[in-house]
């Protein structure tokens, strides 16, 4: 997926770094991602889900908040209220790109920040948190023995995710005096609630909080065996497939026009994962499939394989044309079932060329209902005009260009 490096203007004039994934096909939405505390931009979670939603034709902006990642600033200055201030002023970047956000996610406290925000983000007609807590305050636990520093001396250097971050009174203030209860009472857009009941570090408690306060249209979904930071890649991409599946039912994702000679428009195929075989297949802005191979191939068997995908395309071509056959002769076929098989044989066999080899598939079809022999005759007969087998029987031209 094409990624866009930019900068805005953050909070207090210092210019945030983000990053803008975006679809190679049709853009049918635009998302505005929130990154956990003392995180980045760039965290696996963040970036998997991003482009696994942009490979769906929803572009996520991912910022780094100010003074964190690649972002100017300092982390010892802000506190969550700027945080909310830097997710306006991102939102703000984004329409002014013609793309306002029409969904905010957020991970950790970008969970409970995308909340609090979204009031102030008229653009957004969802809101999706990932391992949220319901308590902004929740996150000063993470350093519950430097309180008392922080309070007596104004300020104390802890370390976070084995990283060293000066939190400031301020921080501690600001963040008591958060709470997310009318936010979510008001929220007037659709929400969805990801959590993980193993999560040890905001408990699944908080889930049941954020959604049992939220009014309706609501949706809780659990993250099963997924740690705080989403950070196995299966988990991730999970996490994406369901807020994509999710989100379609409440934005407006308008499919193009199917470009001019390809009236079922494109079939894109994208790698998920450069270590493995996993591919996302969009055939037009509509329909979602996975490809992949089987574990015994180095593959994790989550879709089918490509042959497999060829064999279906024949199967349910043959089914179809049988189908529309029968139904204009009014015909009694009840049912039709196609079992369709691919191998590799020796092209002697076939009486071809010896030595070589070529593609082989065998149907077997079943007709239910009370058809004459000769009508099951005729549609067997049928079978072998579906425009799919006749393209798989003949040569075929592949152009194949660069882009």
């Amino acid at each position: 997926m094409p990624t866009q490096r930019l900068t805005f203007t953050g909070h207090n004039g210092h210019q945030l770094a983000a990053r803008l994934d975006l679809p190679a096909g049709a853009h049918l939405a635009t998302a505005l991602f929130a990154h956990c505390f003392t995180c980045s931009k760039d965290i696996p979670a963040a970036k998997r889900i991003a482009q696994r939603l942009a490979a769906q034709g929803i572009a996520v902006l991912r910022f780094d908040f100010t003074g964190l990642g690649h972002s100017e600033g300092e982390f010892a200055n802000t506190n969550f209220s700027t945080n909310l201030q830097d997710l306006k002023a991102a939102a703000q970047a984004l329409a002014d790109k013609g793309m306002a956000p029409d969904i905010l996610i957020g991970h950790s406290l970008g969970g409970a920040a995308v909340i609090a925000a979204a009031k102030n983000i008229a653009s957004a007609r969802a809101v999706v948190t990932l391992a949220a807590p319901f308590d902004p305050a929740h996150v000063a636990e993470h350093f519950q023995a430097a309180h008392d520093t922080i309070c007596r001396e104004g300020e104390a250097e802890v370390s976070l995710g084995g990283r060293p971050f000066t939190i400031r009174r301020d921080f501690l203030e600001d963040v008591s005096k958060q709470e997310l209860t009318n936010s979510l009472k008001s929220l007037h857009k659709a929400l969805l609630v990801l959590h993980a009941p193993l999560d040890e570090i905001v408990s699944i408690d908080n889930a049941a909080d954020i959604f049992m306060t939220a009014k309706h249209p609501k949706s809780f979904v659990t993250l099963d065996k997924a740690d705080h930071l989403i950070s196995r890649a299966q988990d991730a991409e999970y996490a994406a497939e369901v807020i994509a599946a999710w989100a379609a039912r409440y934005l407006d994702l308008r499919p193009p026009a199917p470009p001019i000679g390809a009236p079922e428009g494109i079939t894109r195929v994208s790698e998920v994962d450069p270590s493995g075989f996993l591919q996302d297949i969009m055939a037009g802005p509509l329909h979602h499939a996975l490809a992949d191979e089987p574990e015994a191939y180095g593959g994790t068997n989550r879709g089918m394989s490509p042959y497999g995908l060829v064999s279906a395309g024949l199967g349910a071509c043959t089914s179809m044309t049988i189908r529309m056959y029968a139904r204009r002769k009014g015909w009694p076929l009840a049912h039709v079932s196609v079992d369709v098989s691919h191998n590799k044989v020796h092209a002697q066999d076939a009486g071809g060329v010896a030595g070589d080899k070529i593609d082989s598939f065998r149907r077997e079809i079943t007709l239910d209902g009370a058809l004459s022999s000769e009508q099951r005759a005729k549609l067997l007969e049928i079978a072998d005009k579906c425009p799919v087998h006749r393209t798989l029987e003949r040569a075929n031209h592949i152009e194949t260009v660069l882009v």
